[in-house]
Protein backbone atom coordinates (compact mmCIF):
# COMPACT_ATOMS: atom_id res chain seq x y z
CA UNK A 1 0.00 0.00 0.00
CA UNK A 2 2.57 2.72 0.95
CA UNK A 3 4.55 1.87 -2.05
CA UNK A 4 1.45 2.96 -4.54
CA UNK A 5 0.74 6.19 -1.85
CA UNK A 6 4.63 7.20 -2.67
CA UNK A 7 3.76 6.99 -6.15
CA UNK A 8 0.25 8.08 -7.09
CA UNK A 9 0.54 9.15 -10.56
CA UNK A 10 1.35 5.23 -11.61
CA UNK A 11 -1.66 3.99 -9.78
CA UNK A 12 -4.81 2.67 -11.37
CA UNK A 13 -7.99 0.79 -8.93
CA UNK A 14 -8.64 -2.06 -10.64
CA UNK A 15 -11.85 -3.21 -9.93
CA UNK A 16 -14.05 -0.79 -10.53
CA UNK A 17 -16.64 -3.03 -13.09
CA UNK A 18 -16.38 -6.20 -10.52
CA UNK A 19 -17.70 -3.39 -7.85
CA UNK A 20 -20.55 -2.20 -10.10
CA UNK A 21 -21.72 -5.64 -11.04
CA UNK A 22 -21.63 -7.23 -7.45
CA UNK A 23 -21.87 -3.75 -5.47
CA UNK A 24 -23.23 -0.57 -6.43
CA UNK A 25 -25.91 -1.79 -8.51
CA UNK A 26 -27.55 -2.51 -5.91
CA UNK A 27 -27.77 0.15 -3.81
CA UNK A 28 -30.52 2.54 -3.45
CA UNK A 29 -29.88 5.59 -5.66
CA UNK A 30 -29.75 8.42 -2.97
CA UNK A 31 -26.91 10.71 -1.32
CA UNK A 32 -25.06 8.89 1.54
CA UNK A 33 -23.82 10.91 4.10
CA UNK A 34 -20.92 9.25 5.74
CA UNK A 35 -19.31 6.48 3.97
CA UNK A 36 -16.48 3.98 5.10
CA UNK A 37 -14.75 2.20 3.39
CA UNK A 38 -12.42 -0.62 4.99
CA UNK A 39 -8.77 -0.94 3.82
CA UNK A 40 -9.86 1.56 1.26
CA UNK A 41 -6.42 2.91 0.49
CA UNK A 42 -7.01 5.91 -1.86
CA UNK A 43 -10.35 5.32 -1.81
CA UNK A 44 -10.53 5.05 -5.76
CA UNK A 45 -13.08 1.97 -5.17
CA UNK A 46 -15.84 4.76 -3.94
CA UNK A 47 -15.28 7.08 -7.78
CA UNK A 48 -18.57 5.41 -9.08
CA UNK A 49 -20.26 7.02 -6.75
CA UNK A 50 -18.19 9.64 -5.10
CA UNK A 51 -20.72 12.30 -6.28
CA UNK A 52 -23.65 10.63 -4.05
CA UNK A 53 -21.47 10.89 -0.94
CA UNK A 54 -21.36 13.83 1.54
CA UNK A 55 -17.87 12.63 3.74
CA UNK A 56 -15.55 9.58 3.59
CA UNK A 57 -13.48 7.87 6.25
CA UNK A 58 -11.08 5.33 5.49
CA UNK A 59 -9.54 2.95 8.47
CA UNK A 60 -6.48 2.08 6.87
CA UNK A 61 -3.12 0.85 8.56
CA UNK A 62 -0.53 2.83 6.78
CA UNK A 63 0.54 6.48 7.22
CA UNK A 64 1.48 7.06 3.23
CA UNK A 65 -2.20 8.52 2.35
CA UNK A 66 -2.31 12.51 2.12
CA UNK A 67 -6.34 12.59 3.18
CA UNK A 68 -8.17 15.76 2.43
CA UNK A 69 -10.56 15.17 -0.25
CA UNK A 70 -11.75 12.76 -2.83
CA UNK A 71 -13.07 14.28 -6.25
CA UNK A 72 -14.18 17.22 -3.76
CA UNK A 73 -15.89 14.86 -0.89
CA UNK A 74 -14.37 15.41 2.52
CA UNK A 75 -11.88 12.32 2.94
CA UNK A 76 -9.90 11.50 6.24
CA UNK A 77 -7.90 8.42 7.49
CA UNK A 78 -8.49 6.52 11.09
CA UNK A 79 -6.02 3.78 11.78
CA UNK A 80 -7.90 0.40 12.87
CA UNK A 81 -7.61 -1.25 16.72
CA UNK A 82 -5.66 -5.00 16.69
CA UNK A 83 -8.36 -5.80 17.98
CA UNK A 84 -10.79 -5.09 15.49
CA UNK A 85 -12.92 -2.76 17.28
CA UNK A 86 -13.84 0.12 15.58
CA UNK A 87 -13.14 3.85 16.66
CA UNK A 88 -16.62 4.86 16.07
CA UNK A 89 -19.67 5.55 17.65
CA UNK A 90 -22.54 3.12 16.85
CA UNK A 91 -24.49 4.07 13.50
CA UNK A 92 -21.87 6.52 12.06
CA UNK A 93 -21.92 5.79 8.89
CA UNK A 94 -24.91 5.08 6.01
CA UNK A 95 -22.78 3.15 3.81
CA UNK A 96 -19.72 0.53 4.59
CA UNK A 97 -17.55 -0.84 1.58
CA UNK A 98 -14.69 -3.70 2.29
CA UNK A 99 -13.33 -5.23 -0.91
CA UNK A 100 -10.34 -7.63 -0.29
CA UNK A 101 -9.58 -6.57 3.44
CA UNK A 102 -11.18 -8.95 5.40
CA UNK A 103 -9.08 -11.99 4.66
CA UNK A 104 -5.75 -10.38 5.78
CA UNK A 105 -7.14 -10.14 9.70
CA UNK A 106 -7.28 -12.49 11.88
CA UNK A 107 -10.61 -11.77 13.72
CA UNK A 108 -12.74 -11.62 10.85
CA UNK A 109 -15.92 -12.08 12.87
CA UNK A 110 -14.98 -9.43 15.65
CA UNK A 111 -14.77 -6.56 12.54
CA UNK A 112 -17.97 -7.94 11.15
CA UNK A 113 -19.96 -7.18 14.18
CA UNK A 114 -18.13 -4.27 14.42
CA UNK A 115 -19.16 -3.22 11.02
CA UNK A 116 -23.13 -3.66 12.13
CA UNK A 117 -22.50 -1.83 14.67
CA UNK A 118 -21.19 1.27 13.25
CA UNK A 119 -23.77 1.46 10.53
CA UNK A 120 -27.40 3.39 11.17
CA UNK A 121 -30.29 0.72 10.92
CA UNK A 122 -31.15 0.50 7.53
CA UNK A 123 -27.65 0.96 6.60
CA UNK A 124 -26.27 -0.91 3.58
CA UNK A 125 -21.95 -2.60 3.81
CA UNK A 126 -20.59 -3.97 0.47
CA UNK A 127 -17.72 -6.86 0.66
CA UNK A 128 -15.72 -8.84 -1.44
CA UNK A 129 -13.28 -11.77 -0.42
CA UNK A 130 -11.64 -14.93 -1.46
CA UNK A 131 -13.69 -18.05 -0.41
CA UNK A 132 -10.15 -20.25 -1.09
CA UNK A 133 -7.73 -20.99 0.74
CA UNK A 134 -4.97 -19.42 -2.13
CA UNK A 135 -2.49 -22.20 -1.67
CA UNK A 136 -0.61 -23.57 1.11
CA UNK A 137 0.01 -20.93 3.74
CA UNK A 138 2.33 -23.43 5.36
CA UNK A 139 5.10 -22.84 2.15
CA UNK A 140 5.82 -19.23 1.17
CA UNK A 141 3.09 -18.13 -1.68
CA UNK A 142 4.55 -15.43 -4.13
CA UNK A 143 2.36 -12.50 -3.81
CA UNK A 144 0.73 -13.30 -0.20
CA UNK A 145 1.64 -12.92 3.51
CA UNK A 146 1.84 -15.46 6.04
CA UNK A 147 -1.07 -14.92 7.11
CA UNK A 148 -3.39 -14.36 4.28
CA UNK A 149 -5.83 -16.90 3.35
CA UNK A 150 -9.52 -16.88 2.19
CA UNK A 151 -12.39 -17.24 4.30
CA UNK A 152 -15.14 -20.60 3.52
CA UNK A 153 -17.92 -19.25 2.38
CA UNK A 154 -20.13 -21.46 4.27
CA UNK A 155 -18.30 -19.28 7.49
CA UNK A 156 -18.52 -15.96 5.62
CA UNK A 157 -22.27 -16.47 5.60
CA UNK A 158 -22.47 -17.48 9.06
CA UNK A 159 -20.25 -14.52 10.37
CA UNK A 160 -22.55 -12.19 8.13
CA UNK A 161 -26.02 -13.78 9.88
CA UNK A 162 -24.44 -14.20 13.31
CA UNK A 163 -23.84 -10.31 13.45
CA UNK A 164 -27.46 -9.45 12.57
CA UNK A 165 -27.01 -8.58 8.71
CA UNK A 166 -29.39 -9.27 5.85
CA UNK A 167 -27.96 -10.60 2.78
CA UNK A 168 -29.50 -8.53 -0.04
CA UNK A 169 -27.81 -9.90 -2.54
CA UNK A 170 -25.03 -12.74 -2.62
CA UNK A 171 -22.57 -14.01 -5.98
CA UNK A 172 -19.58 -15.73 -6.15
CA UNK A 173 -16.62 -14.47 -8.60
CA UNK A 174 -13.38 -14.43 -9.55
CA UNK A 175 -13.71 -17.38 -11.40
CA UNK A 176 -9.67 -18.96 -11.79
CA UNK A 177 -9.12 -18.59 -14.83
CA UNK A 178 -9.95 -15.07 -15.23
CA UNK A 179 -7.02 -13.30 -13.83
CA UNK A 180 -5.05 -15.22 -16.33
CA UNK A 181 -6.16 -13.21 -19.26
CA UNK A 182 -3.79 -10.76 -17.79
CA UNK A 183 -1.09 -12.67 -19.16
CA UNK A 184 -2.41 -12.27 -23.07
CA UNK A 185 -1.59 -8.78 -22.29
CA UNK A 186 -5.16 -7.90 -21.29
CA UNK A 187 -4.37 -4.97 -18.36
CA UNK A 188 -6.67 -4.40 -15.54
CA UNK A 189 -9.20 -7.24 -16.46
CA UNK A 190 -11.51 -6.52 -13.74
CA UNK A 191 -12.07 -3.17 -14.89
CA UNK A 192 -13.83 -4.36 -18.16
CA UNK A 193 -17.92 -5.23 -18.07
CA UNK A 194 -17.70 -8.05 -20.91
CA UNK A 195 -14.94 -9.58 -19.35
CA UNK A 196 -16.56 -9.30 -16.00
CA UNK A 197 -19.76 -10.55 -17.32
CA UNK A 198 -18.29 -13.33 -18.42
CA UNK A 199 -16.58 -14.29 -15.37
CA UNK A 200 -20.02 -14.08 -13.79
CA UNK A 201 -21.14 -16.87 -15.99
CA UNK A 202 -18.69 -18.91 -15.96
CA UNK A 203 -18.40 -18.45 -11.77
CA UNK A 204 -22.22 -19.95 -12.18
CA UNK A 205 -21.24 -22.81 -14.18
CA UNK A 206 -18.75 -23.99 -12.17
CA UNK A 207 -20.16 -23.27 -8.68
CA UNK A 208 -21.08 -26.89 -8.54
CA UNK A 209 -16.85 -27.39 -8.09
CA UNK A 210 -15.97 -24.93 -4.85
CA UNK A 211 -13.51 -26.03 -2.83
CA UNK A 212 -11.91 -24.33 -0.24
CA UNK A 213 -8.46 -25.83 -1.05
CA UNK A 214 -8.04 -27.61 -4.54
CA UNK A 215 -6.28 -31.05 -4.44
CA UNK A 216 -6.75 -31.49 -7.87
CA UNK A 217 -6.31 -29.83 -10.98
CA UNK A 218 -10.00 -30.20 -11.94
CA UNK A 219 -10.64 -28.50 -8.24
CA UNK A 220 -9.00 -24.97 -9.57
CA UNK A 221 -11.89 -24.40 -12.33
CA UNK A 222 -14.22 -22.39 -9.27
CA UNK A 223 -15.25 -19.08 -8.43
CA UNK A 224 -12.41 -17.70 -5.95
CA UNK A 225 -14.50 -14.44 -4.41
CA UNK A 226 -17.58 -14.28 -2.23
CA UNK A 227 -19.50 -10.90 -2.74
CA UNK A 228 -22.30 -9.78 -0.41
CA UNK A 229 -24.74 -6.91 -1.01
CA UNK A 230 -25.91 -6.70 3.51
CA UNK A 231 -28.41 -4.19 4.86
CA UNK A 232 -28.64 -3.56 8.56
CA UNK A 233 -32.16 -4.43 9.43
CA UNK A 234 -34.26 -0.83 10.63
CA UNK A 235 -34.51 -0.74 14.33
CA UNK A 236 -37.97 -1.78 15.88
CA UNK A 237 -40.15 0.18 18.44
CA UNK A 238 -38.46 -1.37 20.99
CA UNK A 239 -34.94 -0.32 20.05
CA UNK A 240 -33.54 -3.19 17.82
Amino acid sequence: ASIWATHPETYQYEFHALNRLHGFRFLPERMFQHVLSVGGAFGHELLPIVTRICEITILDPSDAYPGGALHGVPLRYVKPDPTGIMPFVDGAFDLLTCFGCLHHIPNVSTVIREMWRCLVPGGMALLREPIVSMGDWRKPRPGLTKRERGIPLHLFRAFLEQAGFCIVHESQCGFALTSRLSGLGIRHVYNSMPIVWGDVLLSKLFAWNRNYHCKKVYQKFTPTLGAFVLRKPEATPEGM
